[in-house]
């Protein structure tokens, strides 16, 4: 039953990616340049996510387990260093320059955008060369 609501939750998900024009990198990059031809049109989107989160976070405040009997787990705590800045801010730059995140890359997928497959190829090989370089630092900064 759980994989049916996650696939469900998944494909609704990635439908909307594709329905707000998400997975459309020209969309995406005119809503991020705002010094220059700015399309506001994000803006609902982005709306629309934050709108029934606040009033599921609301919701699963109350609660101890989800609907299908799943312990909620605890809110994540906030803690800026370094590493969160730095990481959002290439995350930033990154969605700026290709037009695509991680969710409408996946979602372009659905159909055949090759760009979607291009972006997801370099994020993979993005997120290995990141983590052998972390163990790199990590090891040199147990050695010194």
């Amino acid at each position: 039953m759980r994989a049916l609501f996650a696939f469900l939750a998944g494909g609704l998900f990635g439908a909307g990616l594709l329905v707000s024009g998400m997975t459309d990198t020209t969309k995406v990059q005119g809503w991020l340049d705002i010094f220059g031809a700015w399309d506001p049109t994000l803006a609902f989107v982005l709306g629309g996510a934050i709108l029934p989160m606040a009033i599921a976070w609301r919701v699963a405040a109350h609660r101890q387990s989800a609907t299908l009997g799943t312990p909620i787990p605890p809110k994540p705590g906030v803690k800026l260093d370094t590493r969160l800045i730095t990481g959002s801010a290439l995350f930033g730059v990154g969605w700026a320059l290709a037009g695509l995140c991680p969710g409408p890359a996946m979602a372009s997928l659905s159909y055949g955008g090759t760009q979607g497959i291009i972006f997801l190829l370099s994020m993979i090989a993005g997120m290995i060369v990141w983590r052998a370089i972390d163990i790199a630092l990590s090891n040199r900064g147990k050695a010194a």
